[in-house]
């Protein structure tokens, strides 16, 4: 694990396929023992294949028995996948010292994903009545999010190269039918193909975002 400090912000690059469970219990303990005076951190790292299902999920948006593991989660949001070649960026922000509220929290997410995404060509764009990321219509990345005493923990997850198949057993965020994209399949469709980014490349240019949002509004 690579650890960067810049300024109030705390940012770990996590090697290999993390478990869920583990990260999962890690951010909640660092969540429940911060006070005033603890720096904000932003972990970023790919899981191992699992199923996880938002506090208020329903068991119907699970299609049929399944191989892989599901964890009961307390972020918000309904059942969603995560695996290798999706990139994970958990926020653990003092809401509170930032001066932002759940909305915000939401509207900068997204907005770090666009922004992110436009560096490539690729025209994403946010929904008032679905959070996340999409583009024609595909969601692309994904947010939830789980505040304790006005700070947050959980975040996104952005469809790379992973294998969409995850997604086959559920319905997506708890929507039937909800088609699922990936940032390879949106370079694939360009007319002038650019050079493909390296899964690191994007990471340091999602970090570098989130950092800059994050100083900016301090």
């Amino acid at each position: 694990m690579a650890t960067n400090n810049q300024s109030d912000l705390i940012i770990h690059h996590f090697d290999g396929l993390i478990d869920y469970a583990t990260s999962f219990q890690a951010m909640k303990t660092l969540t429940e023992n911060r006070d005033e005076t603890t720096p904000d951190e932003l972990w970023l790292l790919q899981h191992q294949d699992v199923l996880t299902q938002g506090q208020a999920g329903k068991p119907e948006h699970l299609l049929h028995t399944t191989h892989l593991p599901i964890v009961q989660s307390d972020r918000g949001g309904q059942i969603t996948w995560h695996g290798q070649g999706q990139l994970i960026a958990y926020l653990l922000y003092d809401l509170n010292r930032l001066k932002w509220n759940v909305r915000q929290l939401v509207t900068n997410t997204e907005n770090a994903l666009i922004q992110l995404l436009h560096i490539y060509n690729i025209d994403a764009y946010a929904k008032k009545d679905a959070p996340g990321v999409y583009v024609n219509e595909a969601k692309i990345g994904s947010l939830g999010f789980k505040i304790r005493r006005g700070r947050s923990y959980h975040g996104l997850s952005l469809n790379i190269d992973c294998d969409l198949d995850g997604f086959s057993h559920i319905n997506p965020c708890g929507y039937a039918g909800l088609r699922m994209t990936r940032l390879i399949d949106e370079l694939n469709k360009q007319e002038q193909p650019q050079s493909k980014p390296t899964f690191q490349q994007i990471t340091d240019q999602l970090s570098t975002i989130l950092c800059e949002q994050h100083r900016q509004e301090r």
